[in-house]
């Protein structure tokens, strides 16, 4: 008797059910996020940082993501800023809408009806199948407005100035909308810009900061950039491939947090946590709680 062939189709409809039900089971957690008093009163804890959301599983900077980063436990969304042609503040990393929507062109040269008119999240079905979802069909750029109207004080914030310098007014806009949305408490910011997180600094000393620092080799860093990002900053956050034990140590000696990103597999989270950071930067959430419980297992 010929044995009957299972079809190879068969099989991989199992594997993407397997993989949607574990990640199901991983979002089904949801608790309650580290909040910034404790993050910064207690530097025993480690923050997870959902990038761009949970852009390992939804299209980056679209409410999914953040729903799914929020849903998985994430204790801050992190939302890189870009300022539109008519002023107005959305999420996105790059400086154009071609790699993450259907369309092309620069953000400061269109304006927000014509941002919020491309399909945001298509691109993710195509390039990430096994994580491909309908609802992310036709996903739209949100706001920073629809994200805290949508949200509100059910998580934290980091928030990141992207291109201040060609971006005038994007911190006094960002602060206004942080005030009138009473969430000071729920936001920190992130920076490469020096100037763009001291004129932060003066418009609301209350909002806690970080100097984003990119390494090409293994970092280090002077006692006196040290003195001179306390002034301001109440933290650092580096590239993962070159941060080492005694860049971390140095940095929290001088009283400042640091943080790494972007850490997507296990193995490195778990070196990044024994090395003492205060925070890990993950497309994949998750994963990364995953690891915080093992080792709060041993």
């Amino acid at each position: 008797m010929r044995k009957k062939q299972i079809p190879s189709l068969y099989f991989y409809g199992l594997h993407v059910l397997l993989v949607l039900a574990l990640i199901a089971a991983a979002f089904s957690f949801m608790g309650k996020p580290l909040s910034i008093q404790s993050w910064f009163s207690n530097q025993i804890q480690v923050a997870t940082i959902a990038h761009r959301g949970a852009s390992g599983y939804a299209p980056e900077h679209t409410l999914s993501a953040y729903r799914m980063g929020i849903r998985s436990g994430a204790d801050y969304i992190e939302i890189d800023l870009q300022m539109t042609k008519d002023g107005e503040l959305i999420a996105m990393h790059d400086e154009t809408v071609s790699r993450t929507t259907n369309g092309t062109g620069k953000i400061s040269s269109m304006n927000l009806a014509d941002i919020q008119a491309l399909d945001a999240g298509s691109w993710f079905n195509e390039l990430h199948p096994m994580y491909a979802r309908e609802e992310f069909v036709n996903e739209k750029v949100p706001t920073l407005r629809e994200i805290f109207e949508t949200f509100g004080s059910e998580t934290n914030y980091m928030l990141e100035t992207k291109a201040p310098e060609t971006n005038p007014g994007l911190e006094e806009k960002m602060i206004a909308l942080v005030e009138e949305f009473r969430l000071a408490d729920h936001v920190v910011v992130q920076s490469f810009s020096k100037s763009s997180l001291r004129k932060i600094h003066k418009l609301n000393a209350d909002v806690e900061l970080f100097q984003l620092m990119w390494y090409n080799t293994p970092a280090f860093i002077s006692s006196s950039a040290l003195q001179d990002i306390s002034s301001y900053a109440s933290g650092i956050g580096l590239n993962f491939q070159q941060i080492n034990p005694s860049y971390i140590q140095k940095v929290k000696g001088a009283g400042l947090l640091v943080y790494a990103y972007t850490v997507n597999y296990q193995i490195n989270m778990e070196k990044a946590v024994n090395w003492g950071v205060d925070g890990v930067h993950t497309d994949y959430p998750d994963r990364f709680n995953e690891v915080l419980q093992q080792l709060s297992e041993n």
